[in-house]
């Protein structure tokens, strides 16, 4: 059996009294695509920041790739390869596709302490491949982000995530609120990370676009993981009764 890139064991989280995370354990093999469901105030979230870096559990242990991690930042989940995509914060309008691309983890020409002239001929040249790499195409590096449709700013972050040889992608609510020719764009994205060899989390409240490209279905529900069964074996209704 081959090591799980990630293995979450009897997490808990509290938040002012409230129980938000029940001793949840969940596992993720490389290389799988996820499908996290379940109504709102079920837990996913709050599982999802933990992972990413933005919470820490009150109990419990997480290990990546076989080795025990204590996530305490986002960045540091970064370092691990864990990169999450939100729905509505993982672009900055203003700035440029190459910016975005490469925000955080700019190019340096020279650097003295840490400051220094952002290598822009390298933001602009490897961003154009980047996004050229998930079959998106769009006509300069220098377009701003805000200018760009809900469904093409998606596959900005995910050639990111690419670029920067992430190992997992957390995608939350990628398809909300973009038209059908859009929706079928992102889940074609999340099909194929596997050919990329990055494993994916799919967080939706759209059951049929996560049955669309996720290999196991896991659904939560007042904090607690209540159904987990592959796709081939399940059907919509039946995860809909666990609700």
């Amino acid at each position: 059996m081959k090591t799980p890139i990630i293995e979450c064991h009897r997490l808990e989280k509290w938040y002012s009294g409230v129980h938000a995370l029940k001793n949840v354990s969940l596992t993720v093999n490389r290389g799988e695509a996820v499908g996290l469901v379940g109504d709102n105030g079920a837990g996913k979230s709050t599982l999802i920041k933990i992972l990413s870096g933005v919470h820490e559990p009150d109990a419990g242990s997480i290990r990546i790739e076989g080795r025990d991690v204590r996530i305490r930042n986002p960045r540091q989940a970064m370092e691990l390869g864990l990169e999450t995509i939100y729905q509505y914060n993982s672009m900055v309008p203003t700035m440029t596709i190459a910016r975005n691309v490469f925000i955080g983890r700019e190019p340096l020409t020279w650097s003295l302490f840490g400051f220094g002239w952002m290598d822009k001929k390298k933001m602009d040249r490897e961003s154009v491949q980047a996004i050229a790499d998930v079959d998106l195409h769009l006509r300069s590096p220098e377009a701003l982000v805000g200018e760009l449709s809900g469904g093409q700013r998606q596959g900005v972050a995910i050639a990111r995530a690419m670029h920067f040889k992430s190992k997992v992608l957390i995608l939350d609510e990628p398809t909300n609120h973009l038209s059908v020719k859009e929706t079928d764009k992102v889940i074609g994205f999340v099909r194929d990370l596997k050919k990329q060899n990055v494993t994916g989390i799919f967080i939706s409240h759209n059951m049929q676009h996560v049955f669309q490209c996720c290999d196991r279905i896991v659904a939560m529900a007042r904090g607690e993981i209540v159904f987990d069964r592959p796709v081939g074996e399940t059907s919509i209704d039946e995860v809909h009764g666990y609700l």
